[in-house]
């Protein structure tokens, strides 16, 4: 039976049910059939009874975002929304329409959450304060469309987010310094797969669980719990074309991958973090992205894209370090809210392989 949620959308009724042979099934012991709403209540409930289910509201205005952004991207032709929006961001890379369309929805539905403080965009140059009234407790950063660049090739794209706690400090100045906090404080992160079907990956710091967008009833269903990463996936994710800038190491490591003695190693490379990590998370493997002539310090950003990343990459059994000196990138100073940085992340043996030539 189908009710209706706070949010809108259709939700499975969570009262007993009854198993084979009469015997009833607790709702409490179940996980089959959690909408993500009821999944994040479930492990509040679990871990802190007196939660205020500010943190869940605040997810339920992801999960908004991710549905609206999720129909267009399905209909895009159908908007006039692909193709470039004639303008650059704060990276100076080309806008794409669907770019600008995500980040203004991810704008206003969390923007209107009482428990956001402050949100920040690959987009938007600067923080942006919402609850300047002292109310707000969490910190929201984002890529509203990774990978934008591939879609009107209708190749899979996604959204990022990071998700920190708000100390109540820097919002005069903008809210920099209360948004520069190490990944390692982050206290919730996750991404949303657009592609064959959507999916949405978050942890909050005790394991990665995997949700699928069911359009019949409008919402994301749990379809695996407690993620786990192979501990080798024998896949490789990089953008060889690059690899005459690369740093000896790396390049060492690519020779080696495709000879012999590597055994059945292969190379994926999607050109969208979202759909190349989530492979890795279910596949195993490594991605990397090592700095180049043209990007020293790395192409992708620290805050909102490599940090969720590790996050979700090390709560599966995963490793995501910055270089050859094993550091990782969670513990990371941040100085900039745009910063950027190299990274290797994805199994443990196949990123302990990449380091080991670094």
């Amino acid at each position: 039976m189908l009710g209706p949620t706070p949010d809108g959308v259709g939700a499975l009724r969570t009262g007993p049910r009854h198993a084979r042979g009469g015997s009833t099934v607790s709702p409490k012991h179940s996980r089959e059939f959690l909408t993500v709403q009821q999944h994040i209540l479930l492990q509040q409930h679990e871990k802190a009874p007196g939660a205020s289910g500010q943190f869940s509201w605040l997810l339920s205005g992801i999960t908004i975002a991710a549905k609206i952004i999720a129909d267009r991207v399905r209909r895009l032709g159908l908007f006039s929304l692909s193709g470039a929006a004639g303008a650059e961001n704060v990276q100076g890379e080309a806008q794409q329409k669907l770019d600008v369309f995500a980040n203004d929805i991810l704008l206003r539905t969390l923007g209107m959450r009482d428990s956001v403080a402050i949100l920040a965009s690959e987009e938007n140059e600067e923080p942006i304060v919402c609850n300047v009234g002292g109310g707000g407790h969490y910190v929201v950063l984002f890529d509203p469309l990774d990978g934008s660049s591939n879609i009107d090739c209708n190749v899979g794209v996604g959204t990022i987010f990071s998700i920190l706690r708000c100390d109540g400090e820097g919002r005069g100045v903008g809210g920099e310094s209360a948004v520069l906090q190490r990944g390692a404080q982050q206290v919730a992160a996750g991404y949303i797969f657009y592609g064959s079907a959507v999916s949405l990956a978050y942890t909050t710091g005790s394991g990665v669980h995997l949700f699928t967008l069911d359009n019949a009833i409008g919402a994301f269903v749990l379809t695996q719990e407690h993620v786990r990463i192979p501990q080798r996936g024998g896949i490789y994710s990089v953008n060889e074309a690059n690899s005459l800038s690369f740093p000896e190491g790396y390049r060492r490591f690519l020779e080696w991958a495709k000879s012999k003695e590597a055994g059945p190693y292969s190379s994926r490379y999607v050109g969208s973090m979202v759909a190349d990590i989530h492979r890795t998370l279910l596949k195993g493997g490594v991605f990397f992205y090592p700095p180049t002539a043209k990007a020293p310090e790395g192409k992708l950003r620290l805050m909102y894209e490599a940090n969720p990343m590790a996050m979700i990459l090390e709560q599966a059994g995963g490793l995501a370090f910055v270089g050859g000196d094993r550091r990782r990138i969670l513990e990371v100073e941040p100085r900039s809210l745009h910063q950027r940085t190299p990274l290797i992340m994805g199994s443990p043996e196949d990123v302990e392989r990449v380091v080991a030539f670094l």
